[in-house]
């Protein structure tokens, strides 16, 4: 596979990480999603619109303590790709956007769905393509 291929696939297997099955054990974001991130760099920069605080996360542990609660919460949660990846690579950066429907469901029963675009920036490392930035927005669909 070339770069823009490996961004592509891998942009994909990110979003599917987020799905959740009903009785699914804890949700572990690192051992789910770790192969994406850079654990060690500290200049990263990580926003979803879903956060009620609006917060930028600036390292991947700090994203992780954000998120692994709230996913480990939910009762479920599917994604569904709408639209991309699409791809652009330079030198050792890489820029990936895609859309996605999400249907989270909370303890409760209660059914959030999401129309999103994620859009990320990757950055070359010895270990691979990592995200350094990710700017994901949603908006809420009719139930």
């Amino acid at each position: 596979m070339n770069d823009t291929e490996i961004v592509a696939n891998a942009h994909e297997r990110w979003l599917r990480g987020w799905d959740r099955e009903p009785g699914a054990p804890p949700f572990d974001f690192r051992a789910v999603q770790g192969e994406f991130y850079d654990w060690a760099a500290d200049d990263l920069l990580l926003y979803d619109s879903a956060d009620p605080a609006h917060r930028v996360a600036r390292s991947a542990e700090q994203y992780r303590s954000w998120w692994e609660p709230v996913f480990d919460g939910l009762a479920a949660a599917e994604h569904e790709l709408s639209d991309g990846p699409h791809v652009l690579v330079s030198g050792d950066l890489a820029t990936s956007r895609l859309i996605f429907l999400a249907r989270l469901v909370a303890a409760d029963g209660t059914e959030t769905p999401l129309r999103a675009t994620s859009s990320l920036v990757w950055r070359r490392t010895p270990a691979g393509w990592r995200i350094a930035w990710d700017h994901t927005s949603s908006v809420s669909e009719p139930v």
